[in-house]
């Protein structure tokens, strides 16, 4: 974690900065819409302010063994940057990545590293955003104002993971540990280790760490839907084989692996116990024969297929682990810790060196950033959503949020060109503002959670889901995890509905 330098107040001879846009983040919502920014509306005056002290994000801050991708890269890389190593990648080699995008479109020039932002005001005088941030490495105090703000900054904290308290926790003799907080100087070695939860992190963790301690246990509460397969794509390796261009074969495999996610996911809501089975014999092919009581037990979750994400495990190395005796699957819930470990409801008891709790995110909505609208401060959960990309009743704002089904970054694309689309539109109308509202007759719509918690409820979401906007009954007024119907209607939506008040 950075240390925060000391504030220093900003003297009068220090300039307010102005551009026309400004970019909350430099992950990869952030580096991909600054991209598309300098393509689609050259001569844009733009900057990107970043809190850590590189690019990155999740793939900067995360540091725990094995951090990996969960989605494959020929959909969650850029569309117009051909990814050519293993679908499933490494944090090193997605930055790499970044890094690459960076280097060859002369970004590095627009971002500016250790700026944590403090305040974003709107002001309807002026038609500006005034955003004060910190420079953290100076301790100076720093003011920009822009015509528009685009947030790419995620949607959990980055600072700190999400941990319950358990009783007993202060009587534990161990570390306990959460991944977001991985220590450098943690030795394994002749280890206990216990990691609870069962996600895309205990999944990725678990099997990165099996060689190097003595055993460790995967604790859940319940089981988890995992899919297997090999990390790679046959269809790439024999376009490959043809030497076909790379641009043709990104082109092509993210095509092939939108279509099959597309059938996936629409035959999990019509024919879900065959995507059950299909993901359990997946498994029960890993662990090998006698392995029924197992996956009954432990990976047959109670939940329809893909109401929570599905991680990909690439070969079957969690599998692997647990086959070898290296690794082992409790289900049980935590009554208590004790000085040596965790005691289960059950009355076991797991003797533990180490805990890691792989217990998930805290939820961040727009970066912890104090907004104010004309000097009134904005509850984020008073607004309506328009599509998960603008909110009603905020000028001159749009929001990245992925998609949870489907690569995250394929969202990044579909609003950056929305933004600059919108951005040409305002330009071309003389309009300084555009503010999303509901329609006349829309005046008593109903209103729900930002997700339907029948159609998808990680304990991220439901945690925080009172912090998050409203949603309405109409697709306008939805997020949609659908980017299959998403990738035509975004491109279609028309600017001069009268869901947008321009100014």
């Amino acid at each position: 974690m950075n240390v925060t330098a000391p504030l220093r107040t900003m003297s009068a001879a220090q300039a307010v900065e102005h551009f026309d846009v400004l970019i909350v983040g430099a992950g990869i919502s952030g580096v991909g819409s600054a991209y598309h920014l300098t393509k689609q509306l050259p001569g844009t005056s733009f900057v990107v302010l970043e809190e850590q002290e590189s690019f990155g994000g999740t793939w900067l801050t995360h540091k725990y063994p094995g951090i990996r991708s969960d989605s494959d890269l020929h959909t969650f890389g850029y569309r117009f940057k051909p990814w050519v190593g293993p679908p499933i990648a490494t944090a090193d080699e997605i930055r790499a990545y970044m890094s690459e995008v960076i280097d060859e479109n002369d970004l590095a020039r627009h971002i500016r590293y250790r700026h944590r932002i403090n305040s974003a005001k709107w002001s309807s005088e002026t038609n500006r955003w005034t955003v004060e941030a910190v420079d953290q490495a100076s301790g100076e105090a720093r003011a920009f104002t822009a015509n528009f703000l685009w947030m790419c900054q995620g949607y959990y904290r980055h600072s700190e993971g999400y941990t319950p308290e358990w009783q007993g926790m202060a009587d534990y003799k161990g570390r306990i540990i959460h991944p977001q907080r991985w220590p450098e100087d943690l030795d394994l070695s002749g280890k206990k280790v216990v990691v609870i939860g069962s996600g895309a992190t205990a999944a990725t963790l678990i099997p990165a760490i099996a060689d190097k301690c003595e055993h460790v246990t995967m604790l859940q509460r319940s089981p988890t839907y995992f899919r297997t397969g090999r990390n790679a794509i046959e269809l790439a390796e024999q376009l490959r084989q043809l030497q076909v261009k790379e641009e043709w074969i990104h082109e092509i495999v993210r095509r092939k692996i939108l279509f099959d996610q597309d059938l996936f996911t629409r035959l999990s809501f019509t024919e879900p116990e065959k995507i059950k089975q299909e993901l359990l014999n997946g498994i029960r092919a890993a662990l090998g024969p006698g392995s029924d009581d197992i996956v009954e037990k432990h990976f047959t979750p109670k939940y329809r297929p893909w109401r929570q994400r599905i991680a990909f495990v690439p070969d079957a190395d969690l599998f692997e682990a647990v086959k070898s005796g290296k690794a082992s699957v409790v289900t049980d819930e935590i009554d208590r810790f004790t000085k040596d470990g965790i005691l289960l409801k059950s009355g076991e008891t797991l003797v533990a060196d180490i805990i890691v709790t792989a217990t998930g995110f805290n939820l961040n909505v727009l970066g912890d950033i104090a907004f104010e609208i004309d000097g009134k401060p904005l509850d984020f959960s008073d607004t309506v959503t328009y599509r998960g990309m603008m909110f009603t009743g905020i000028p001159n704002m749009a929001w990245v949020f992925g998609y949870f089904r489907a690569s995250w970054t394929l969202r990044t694309d579909l609003v950056a060109d929305f933004v600059c689309r919108l951005l040409a539109h305002m330009k071309e109308k003389g309009a300084k503002k555009v503010v999303p509202a509901l329609r006349p007759q829309e005046g008593n719509m109903p209103l729900h959670s930002w997700i339907d918690p029948e159609n998808f409820n990680p304990g991220y979401m439901m945690r925080n889901m009172h912090l998050l906007p409203k949603r309405g009954d109409k697709p306008e007024w939805q997020h949609s995890q659908d980017y299959w119907a998403e990738k035509d209607e975004i491109p279609a939506i028309d600017l001069d509905d009268a869901a947008f008040v321009y100014d």
